[in-house]
């Protein structure tokens, strides 16, 4: 008897664990539940291997400017992608649409040139999607469509998030109970989903308050008018731009305003706070250093910051050096709506697999 009631503790403690920890839902297991990125080589039509994981991830152009991506074992309902343009002339990218195919994630991109015509291009683009706790720490998103609808969404502290439009291409988005120090803490990515008009979408303001993150997204057609779309939008405090840390111990983010953001927008896992460095390479040009983090497997995503129709992306594929080893971006670029080089603001996330 005494024997009995012992195994019924003991399964009631396994019961118990599992609910607190996951292991009986490997959907609610802790964040994220799936990731993956894929760095494009448009010349070499080819993936790079230091900005791709999982490794046999493929691409495939399925028209001009149109992209199929196929993500190995990451199939996962919802979640967000995001992608930035790898041009050294003024292009953007975007997200069509993604779903699960199998036990394969697939994700649609499709890249313009000024003036909003499809148009091959490199491209950096990442996926990610999360469910349950525990979180490494401050981290969220939402997929919204332009009526405020949340498609997905995802809140460290498990609160409802919230977008609001408040005028033509414009949305209030709140990450309630996701407290930082304030007034601005962290980073953000946002990125337009469209299956049929060229728009992008970029981060017009936001502020790290007691009730959690405010953030206001604008976006914009290929004629530079604020235009409603759906779109995507990712919140990271100390934690990578998939949610997790240690592992990844390798991972960063800068605002540039410009001049730098507040030092509690540059953060780096290795050194801390205010180790990332933005150098001016000429007109809408920053060179950008994370040192200490540059370990492949790993992605950078670029948002342009501020309230015009301005846009930014990559000159080129960043570079890990050995040496640090540090991981340099030589440059983001960065546009006016004409495709006229203009020194504007940016996020910019660095995350690795390590």
């Amino acid at each position: 008897m005494q024997r009995s009631v012992w195994r019924a503790r003991i399964l009631a403690c396994v019961v118990l664990l599992a609910a607190i920890f996951g292991f009986a839902r490997p959907a609610d297991a802790a964040v994220p539940d799936a990731k993956a990125w894929v760095l494009w080589n448009q010349t070499a039509g080819a993936t790079i291997g230091f900005g791709t994981w999982p490794a046999n991830t493929t691409v495939t152009p399925v028209g001009v400017g149109r992209y199929r991506v196929r993500f190995p074992g990451q199939a996962a309902p919802g979640g967000v992608v995001h992608v930035t343009a790898v041009h050294n002339a003024p292009h953007w990218c975007q997200a069509e649409t993604w779903f699960p195919s199998g036990v394969d994630e697939i994700a649609y991109i499709r890249c313009y040139r000024v003036g909003g015509a499809l148009d091959p291009s490199s491209f950096s683009a990442f996926f990610t999607r999360s469910s349950g706790l525990p979180s490494s720490g401050p981290y969220g998103y939402v997929d919204s469509q332009a009526s405020g609808a949340l498609v997905s969404s995802y809140n460290s502290v498990g609160a409802p998030n919230v977008s609001t439009p408040t005028g033509v291409g414009s949305w209030h988005v709140r990450f309630p109970g996701i407290v930082t120090g304030g007034p601005l803490d962290g980073s953000l990515q946002a990125t337009a989903v469209n299956n049929v008009t060229g728009a992008r979408c970029k981060v017009g303001g936001w502020s790290s308050n007691s009730g959690g993150q405010d953030v206001k997204v604008a976006c914009f057609n290929s004629a530079g008018a604020p235009f409603n779309t759906r779109f995507t939008l990712t919140y990271q405090h100390k934690v990578s731009l998939y949610g997790a840390t240690i592992p990844p111990k390798y991972h960063g983010y800068l605002l540039n305003q410009p001049p730098l953001g507040p030092p509690t927008t540059n953060f780096n896992s290795v050194l801390g706070l205010s180790a990332n460095t933005i150098m001016p390479a000429g007109v809408g040009l920053s060179l950008v250093t994370f040192p200490k983090i540059g370990f492949p497997q790993n992605t950078v995503q670029v948002t342009a910051y501020g309230g015009s129709s301005n846009f930014c992306g990559l000159n080129t594929f960043w570079n890990n050096f050995t040496t640090g080893p540090d991981l340099v971006v030589r440059d983001v670029n960065c546009f006016t709506n004409a495709g006229v080089p203009v020194n504007t603001g940016f996020t910019i996330s660095a995350s690795s697999i390590l």
